[in-house]
């Protein structure tokens, strides 16, 4: 597991968790050739040629993150910032200059045009819009413009094929046959792992809260639940709700975490809702549909960070719950299995474009601004940078890395450093991890701190410092014992005997909130101030200013 801000897990009090991806963890690529196949079936159905069916899913090109630019039918690898690092038009890639015709500057952010493909779900997706662009852009009978392609008297744009394949997906995961067909032969596409009862067990018996929150429906929650986790005990069969303090499905995320939907109660044996709002306090092994983060945090009494909520969709399960609730987050990333085993096997090409990289650093820092001409090794540099970054790439598949291309980060590795607390490949790896575990993050360098040489010397001074400071102008050093004036905090008449303090007093206590996910009321708090205010004494320097009595005078 791998922490992004510090998190100490005897604070976590309830314990929450997505279904689809999170608990059960589809196998692939059966379950993408599956639904893949599926909305082909829906996509022929709305009128698309039958030629379609011979579309075969590959799992080596679709990559999670990516942007569909309505407008002009691209499929868009970003970075952080939003500038393109690969486009993609069909199965053609585009090249610097064939992105600039569509992106002058090569860049985009996020707006009405876009849609970007969070989740495993999307997968599919990906592959049948780029395998039905390629085939329209293909084709003779279609004849094809920068946002459209026209045959006869009709126009097919761009748009209008996302629009159509987008409901085609949303019709049969919802509507279709889809699910029961995973359920008909589940052990085909869903993989059981015999740590996620163990977890769940270990959780509630350490005093925490456990629950379950899913936008699946009912019947299909409790199939799933019921292959991953039901088990027998001296013949008793346990239900697999009895591994879970709530359980609310149908949450309908993101609304969840806004205003949310009215919360119901389900009866399991008929997996019927019951008339009307439920609004008293949620019992365990019931199950209810709908709510909002706000009802259901008041109804268990979670207050924001004491929950950590586990789930695989970067925006409905972690951004949101981050933002609106301030829930703490681990995000469940099945990919990072394969990029941390191309990341150790190639390392050699990491350190390439690191050494790369400094080379050129190197070359250009003896040039300033009266230099006309920089070496011509740069440009050399430069082309084996792509080349390193291009064999990179190819390892992790088609598209790339779903977290860099070279040293840039994607724009889904940024949402994952910024919103998710914690995250790993799978949600049992929390079985490997003590209750009282502190996930340490990372200290985070800024540009300035990692690249300048802590031996150089530095030649210039701070800013506000003054050029001269002859030892008659009145500043003078003083140890922290010299400058602590102090006065009474709310006394409002001063005394003509009393000093005014004119600065502030060197801290004896921390004053910054540290990262360690911990409460600054602890009990140990005063005695190890003592230690911090003797080693403050010896090793810092305050120089308070001077007042400048010749401006007073005048």
């Amino acid at each position: 597991i791998f922490a992004n801000r510090s998190l100490q897990l005897d604070r976590i009090k309830f314990y929450g968790f997505d279904m689809d991806y999170t608990l059960a963890l589809y196998k692939s690529p059966a379950f993408e050739e599956l639904t893949f196949q599926e909305v082909i079936d829906s996509l022929i159905e709305l009128g698309y040629p039958e030629q379609i069916q011979d579309f075969v899913y590959d799992r080596k090109f679709p990559l999670r993150g990516l942007w569909y630019d309505k407008l002009y039918g691209n499929l868009l690898k970003v970075d952080t910032h939003g500038n393109i690092l690969t486009a993609v038009h069909g199965f053609k890639f585009l090249s610097g200059h064939e992105v600039r015709e569509f992106y002058p500057n090569k860049y985009i952010q996020v707006d009405d045009r876009i849609y970007v493909y969070y989740t495993l779900f999307n997968l599919p997706e990906i592959y049948l819009m780029a395998c039905l662009i390629d085939y329209f852009s293909k084709v003779a009978t279609y004849v094809e413009d920068r946002t459209s392609v026209e045959f006869g008297e009709n126009i097919l744009s761009f748009r209008a094929i996302f629009n159509d394949v987008r409901n085609s997906v949303e019709r049969v995961h919802y509507k279709g046959k889809l699910k029961e067909m995973v359920c008909a032969n589940i052990e085909n596409y869903i993989h059981k792992d015999e740590q996620l009862p163990i977890l769940l067990d270990r959780i509630r018996s350490h005093g925490a809260k456990t629950f379950l929150l899913t936008n699946s429906e009912y019947w299909y929650t409790d199939k799933l639940m019921t292959y991953l986790l039901t088990s027998e005990n001296n013949g008793q069969k346990r239900d697999w709700k009895s591994y879970f303090s709530y359980i609310v499905v149908d949450a309908q995320k993101p609304l969840f975490f806004a205003e949310g939907t009215t919360l119901r109660i389900i009866d399991p044996n008929t997996g019927s809702m019951k008339l009307g709002s439920y609004s008293g306090q949620l019992q365990q092994n019931e199950v209810y549909s709908g709510g909002s983060c706000e009802v259901f945090s008041k109804l268990i009494g979670s207050m924001g960070k004491d929950v950590l909520y586990v789930g695989d969709h970067i925006f409905g399960d972690i951004i949101k719950s981050k933002k609106q609730k301030a829930w703490r987050t681990m995000l469940v990333v099945p990919e990072l299995n394969h990029e941390l085993k191309v990341f150790h096997e190639k390392r050699d090409l990491f350190n390439t474009l690191e050494e790369l990289d400094t080379s050129i650093s190197e070359l250009l820092r003896s040039f300033d601004m009266a230099s006309n001409q920089g070496p011509d090794a740069v440009s050399k540099i430069k082309h084996k940078i792509q080349q390193c970054t291009h064999e990179l790439d190819m390892n992790f598949g088609l598209l790339g890395s779903l977290f860099r291309t070279g040293s840039r980060q994607t724009h889904f590795a940024s949402q994952i450093t910024r919103f998710a607390d914690i995250y790993a490949s799978t949600v049992v790896n929390l079985v490997y991890y003590p209750f009282f575990y502190f996930f340490r993050a990372v200290p985070q360098l800024m540009p300035h701190e990692s690249t300048v040489d802590p031996e150089e010397p530095m030649h210039f001074k701070s800013w506000g410092d003054e050029k001269s400071q002859p030892a008659s102008s009145g500043h003078h050093h003083s140890t922290f014992d010299q400058v602590v004036t102090t006065l009474p905090r709310f006394n409002h008449s001063i005394s003509a005997s009393a000093s005014i303090q004119t600065h502030p007093d060197l801290p004896l206590h921390v004053t910054h909130d540290h990262d360690d996910d911990g409460d600054p009321d602890d009990e140990n708090q005063d005695k190890d101030g003592q230690d911090l205010e003797f080693d403050l004494r010896s090793r810092i320097t305050y120089t308070p200013p001077k007042r400048n009595t010749e401006l007073t005078n005048k």
